[in-house]
């Protein structure tokens, strides 16, 4: 077996493990608040973060060079985690997938003010047919839009930008310092509303919890791996087989129906997807690769950026990328 099916294996099975992650959002998302599941899904995260965080030797304070970067950084991750949490508990899984693959067309856009960089009519159209097949998936007018759309879509937005912010100064700035303040600035802010939503919680749920914090450790240590042993182009498109476990646990746990407009527009969202990560790896079509550079899924307030643990050559130009 080549070391590029290997990887792409790899790959696979994280997304796998994280849309299983996703599924105990969702049966804990019926009985507590959004803000309680991430503030415990952070306080659980805490000790798989700071064993990765270790192999952090540099000798530096946690000041950030950037502060109003990671500022906006911190503040759009936290939006990010807290909608698309509350999406995964209120709306279908194929359906909050379908909205949140959305964010590599966001990027693509949001990478022409925020990178200066140049998007070719093709990745253009490409972004534009994609966002189609996200209105395909609304259907406004015809479907009465919920605050659950509208958390899925701003998780999509936020994720990006904060995606790109890591584009933008993320050779500066230590991984800890990108991974702590969106960690703490969780960990308080979703602790402030605790008194306001808390719901005590048997042992089986907070076990659940748990689980939760080492699913998404383990789903990117996976991705890690998979990056490795191969490249971008043949990893990236994997994360859109979240769609498919989406729909199988949907269906088989919680009594889902897949409508046709979701099933059209996610094939729309996900073909313009997979050209954009192709296009961009081809060699010169792009000087900054926004969307192969964003490789691990938004909406992990435990999660950690992976590039770190790459080896040089894979953080090259086409190569490097981006967690939360």
């Amino acid at each position: 077996m080549s070391a590029s099916l290997r990887g792409s294996l790899l790959a696979l099975l994280a997304f796998a493990i994280f849309a299983t992650h996703d599924v105990i959002i969702k049966w804990l998302g019926g009985s507590y608040a959004p803000f309680q599941i991430v503030f415990f899904s952070v306080l659980f995260g805490f000790p798989f973060v700071t064993l990765m965080l270790l192999r952090d030797a540099s000798e530096a304070n946690l000041i950030p060079r950037h502060p109003w970067w990671i500022a906006l950084r911190t503040l759009a991750t936290v939006v990010t985690g807290l909608c698309a949490f509350y999406a995964f508990s209120v709306l279908p899984l194929a359906q909050t997938y379908a909205i949140l693959f959305a964010s590599p067309l966001l990027i693509t856009l949001l990478a022409i003010p925020m990178l200066g960089e140049q998007v070719g009519w093709r990745r253009t159209m490409a972004v534009f047919v994609g966002l189609g097949g996200v209105m395909v998936v609304l259907q406004p007018g015809q479907t009465e839009l919920s605050l659950g759309h509208a958390a899925a879509l701003v998780a999509a937005f936020t994720g990006s930008f904060a995606s790109l912010v890591v584009r933008k100064i993320g050779q500066e700035e230590r991984p800890v310092v990108l991974i702590l303040y969106p960690m703490v600035a969780n960990f308080l802010l979703m602790g402030a509303a605790m008194p306001f939503v808390y719901e005590p919680m048997p042992g089986l749920d907070v076990a659940g919890l748990a689980v939760m914090a080492a699913l998404a450790f383990i789903a990117t240590f996976f991705l890690i791996l998979a990056y490795r042993l191969a490249s971008a182009v043949m990893v990236a498109p994997m994360q859109y087989s979240q769609i498919i476990w989406a729909t199988l646990f949907g269906v088989v746990l919680f009594d889902e129906s897949l409508d046709r407009p979701t099933v059209i527009g996610s094939a729309i969202i996900v073909a313009s997807g997979i050209y954009i990560v192709l296009r961009e790896g081809r060699s010169g079509r792009s000087a900054n690769t926004p969307v192969l550079r964003t490789r691990t899924r938004l909406g992990t307030p435990a999660g950690f950026r992976i590039s770190p643990f790459l080896s040089r050559d894979r953080r090259g130009p086409v190569e490097a990328e981006d967690a939360h």
